[in-house]
């Protein structure tokens, strides 16, 4: 499965809250209007199919070969039968059948000499469908000062927070206020925003020529960063880099048993040191064990620390210390990891962990399990910090560069 259908069938909490709330603001207020519609050449064929299947009154009789041998010798005129009463036609009264010439592909050619005279009032319709174009009745509403405020308010509730909500809002208004819009061409506004506001930091993460290039993974706890680092580490050694993994959380048994198996899934040895040791200790020898083995990467797990711990953060803020000490340009790469259930929560977060460790770029995860999706949206409006990969599952494959024209219409239900 494809990561960006995954990232549809599973972003379905947020896409469906703004789904649902779209169409709500849509019917309030909203008319019925006859459209007309131009179908794609995919439609135009199932339309033509559909014609020819079920609205053909007439279907073609068959000529067989052996019509001539099974033909009856007597010379003594045949009975008509009586028409059938189901609306079957008689040839000789519906059916022009011209003289056959002496021509040995006459057999070949027959079907092509029926003419029905009937069905062709019903041609006109066929080829009306064949040019690609049909009415249906569809809800729109006036795009009005009411209509935006309800927008504005949608957008707030799925965390896209107020000053970003207020903004997309009315871009989106520009250019179409009075206009009578649907659910769809407002879907599409709104993912056509969206994706503006989040090209500008889609960039996976940077490989250098620095060996090794230390990565250094943070984050607040169960936000997903000891999965994270995993998946990283075995896509990067399946890109044939060599990968060195730093059991950095000392403090958690359960985070360095995890880092082992997925070391292990990915042939990606994983420094580890005794439980309650001093991480930037052991950041320090990881480095310098990276060195000696000519890693390309390294990557650094840490212990998950709450914004909001001074003692914690601080403990963060040394182990860049030790690291520019072996290294001044490391770590060349500091990334936070956020859990998107968080909502308006990882703006704090960012603010906070950009002052302790200088944050190059952002992962957010678990946007599977959240109604808060556009709370990446807000970050990226607010920071601009590049965002190197969203996540959406537990598997290898869950975790893939982010991609802002895919995440704008999983979130919005929009199509491309």
């Amino acid at each position: 499965m494809g990561f960006f259908k995954k990232l549809k069938e599973r972003l379905f909490k947020s896409s469906s809250k703004i789904d649902e709330g779209l169409d709500a603001i849509i019917e309030d207020g909203g008319e019925a209007e006859e459209v007309e519609l131009e179908e794609d050449l995919k439609t135009q064929k199932e339309t033509v199919d559909y014609a020819t299947n079920d609205q053909a009154d007439i279907e073609p009789v068959p000529i067989e070969h052996q019509s001539e041998q099974n033909a009856p010798t007597t010379s003594e005129p045949i009975e008509p039968e009586e028409k059938k009463e189901t609306g079957e036609l008689d040839r000789d009264d519906h059916v022009d059948i011209e003289p056959a010439p002496d021509n040995p592909q006459i057999e070949q050619n027959a079907v092509t000499n029926l003419k029905p005279t009937e069905p062709e009032k019903k041609k006109e319709t066929f080829v009306g469908k064949i040019l690609g174009r049909r009415k249906v009745k569809v809800i729109k509403r006036k795009f009005d000062d009411d209509m935006l405020e309800q927008l504005e308010e949608l957008l707030i509730s799925s965390d896209m927070g107020v000053d970003t909500a207020m903004r997309v809002a009315a871009n989106m208004a520009q250019g179409n206020l009075g206009s009578r819009l649907s659910t769809s061409e407002i879907k599409k506004l709104l993912a056509d925003e969206i994706e503006q506001i989040m090209e500008n930091v889609a960039q996976p993460l940077p490989i250098y020529p620095k060996h090794p290039q230390v990565v250094l993974v943070v984050g607040v706890n169960g936000s997903g960063k000891t999965t994270t680092i995993g998946k990283l580490a075995s896509q990067f050694k399946e890109a044939g880099k060599n990968v060195v993994i730093a059991a950095g959380d000392t403090f958690r048994a359960a985070a360095v048993e995890q880092l082992q198996i997925w070391g292990d899934r990915a042939n990606v040895p994983v420094l580890v040191a005794p439980e309650g040791s001093d991480p930037a200790s052991l950041a320090f020898d990881a480095l310098e064990k990276a060195q000696q083995e000519k890693a390309d990467l390294l990557m650094i797990d840490t212990a998950g620390r709450l914004q909001n711990r001074t003692d914690l953060m601080e403990e963060l803020a040394k182990i860049v210390r030790v690291l520019k000490k072996k290294d001044p340009e490391a770590p060349q790469n500091t990334i936070l990891v956020l859990d998107a259930t968080t909502g308006q929560n990882a703006i704090s977060q960012v603010e906070t962990f950009r002052e302790i460790a200088e944050v190059s770029g952002l992962i957010m995860t678990k946007l599977d399990g959240t109604a808060k999706g556009g709370v990446l949206v807000a970050l990226a409006d607010k920071f601009g910090l590049p965002i190197h990969a969203i996540g959406v599952g537990e598997q290898i494959d869950d975790l893939a560069p982010f991609d802002p024209a895919e995440f704008a219409q999983a979130l919005t239900g929009s199509e491309s």
